[in-house]
């Protein structure tokens, strides 16, 4: 009967090691979660800036694009 034990503890289905790996596998897919969530979060508050101005949209047309205002001098500084 111990020995019965001692095989599942060890060997068997929900044995130590087979626990130890999906605690691993959970703390990896929680963290990878939390990651998204992160974004997500970013995401939505990049769209809600969006939303209620144009200062992000002009800010990413003058990175992303290039975008240059009329009656603005642009500089281009070599280094």
């Amino acid at each position: 009967m111990v020995l019965h034990f001692q095989y599942r503890l060890w060997f068997g289905d929900a044995s130590i090691s087979q626990v130890r790996e999906s605690k691993l596998h959970l703390d990896a897919l929680s963290k990878e979660a939390q990651e998204k969530k992160d974004r997500n979060d970013s995401l939505y508050a990049e769209l809600l800036d969006l939303r209620k101005g144009t200062e992000t949209m002009e800010e990413r047309a003058r990175y992303e694009l290039g975008m240059i205002k009329e009656n603005e001098t642009f500089f281009q500084v070599l280094e």
